[in-house]
């Protein structure tokens, strides 16, 4: 039984971990941590959660927290990790970070996309990239996991089985991917506040958001190949959901009739990946650790068009966190993540 502690409790991603948590059969007690609200009843700051979970808020005391956990999760600003992760190594406590502080490999990448100062490159070096269907192997041993990203998980599914046929060609790869408000975070700023998102559809950090590298990073690790990607991000007004669009040439000839069966082939033994045989919808996926996908080639263009959906602070955040903690801890990869998505 897992004693297990959430810092960062009072975020999206922190709440989805209590939530899925809290209904885990392996994990015995929840502990939870906040900089800024400790000592804080957390139904307070949660009403939902009333008559669930009336423990306080506890301060980040490292000490205590490596006596006492097992696992711990950060659900934290990019830069806390970077600070915090280093004092767990060693220790026994397995930490997923679910920021970006340690998803890239390269220093100097994560000093340019996120405007921060990178983590020490020994931890780097140990953290191992949690994207569960392609690199099960190296998490399953595992003491620091960096979570990838929202955008990359639904990107990088739905490229996987083209990388690992040798199909990728990156130099014609184009993502067009849609995220609902809450990818924006908690706190409210001029573009996720009610009047800026309602029927309203936003393009944002063209060229320059934070998921660029993380995803050409791990098309390096695939392909061996350094290119670059064309990815746009938009900010669509509804919750929750993810939908990744990947336009790609491909010599249709190799797979005249049969991408369907290579997707289907290459996903037939991972639990939260369906391949459908219709293009799906965010709605599809809504509250679970499902990524739903499909493939069509297009004779006339000599392109492949993948569309691929998941719930951001699910499958996107939390519920992959904890699919990667099964993993590492040696749990059934689907134990407290065998939730149907919710309809309407």
């Amino acid at each position: 039984m897992v004693h297990a502690g959430i810092a960062g409790a009072t975020g999206y991603g922190g709440v989805e971990l209590f939530r899925l948590l809290a209904n885990h059969k392996d994990i015995k007690n929840i502990s939870l941590y906040s900089s800024s609200e400790a000592g804080s009843p957390y139904a307070s700051l949660m009403p939902q959660l009333s008559e669930w979970f009336s423990d306080e808020l506890k301060p980040i005391e490292t000490e205590r927290m490596k006596e006492e956990l097992d696992v711990l999760f950060l659900a934290t600003p990019a830069g806390v990790s970077r600070d915090l992760t280093p004092l767990f190594q060693g220790s026994g406590v397995k930490v997923i970070d679910l920021s970006g502080d340690l998803r890239l490999q390269n220093p100097a990448d994560y000093e340019k996309w996120y405007k921060k100062t990178p983590a020490p490159g020994q931890l780097l070096d140990e953290a191992v990239y949690g994207l569960p269907e392609t690199n099960g192997e190296k998490i399953r041993e595992a003491d620091i996991l960096a979570n990838p990203g929202c955008y990359p998980t639904a990107v990088l599914l739905g490229l996987a089985p083209l990388a690992d046929s040798g199909l990728l060609e990156k130099k014609s790869l184009i993502i067009d991917a849609k995220s609902g408000i809450s990818g924006a975070g908690k706190s409210p700023n001029d573009k996720t506040i009610y009047t800026n998102t309602e029927e309203n559809f936003r393009v944002y950090k063209v060229n320059e958001h934070q998921h660029i590298p993380e995803i050409e990073q791990q098309l390096k690790r695939w392909s061996g190949r350094s290119e670059s990607v064309s990815f746009t991000p938009h900010l669509v007004p509804m919750t929750r959901g993810i939908m990744a669009t990947m336009y790609i040439d491909v010599s249709l000839h190799e797979h005249p009739e049969s991408w369907m069966d290579l997707y289907r082939t290459f996903y037939a033994n991972s639990p939260f990946v369906r391949v459908r045989d219709e293009f799906p919808a965010t709605k599809d996926v809504y509250g679970s650790n499902f990524c739903d996908m499909h493939v069509k080639a297009d004779e006339r263009t000599g392109r492949l068009t993948i569309v691929s959906v998941i719930d951001n602070l699910v499958k996107g955040a939390s519920g992959q966190a904890i699919q990667n903690m099964n993993i590492m801890l040696g749990f059934e990869e689907t134990r407290g993540l065998k939730l149907f998505p919710l309809y309407p």
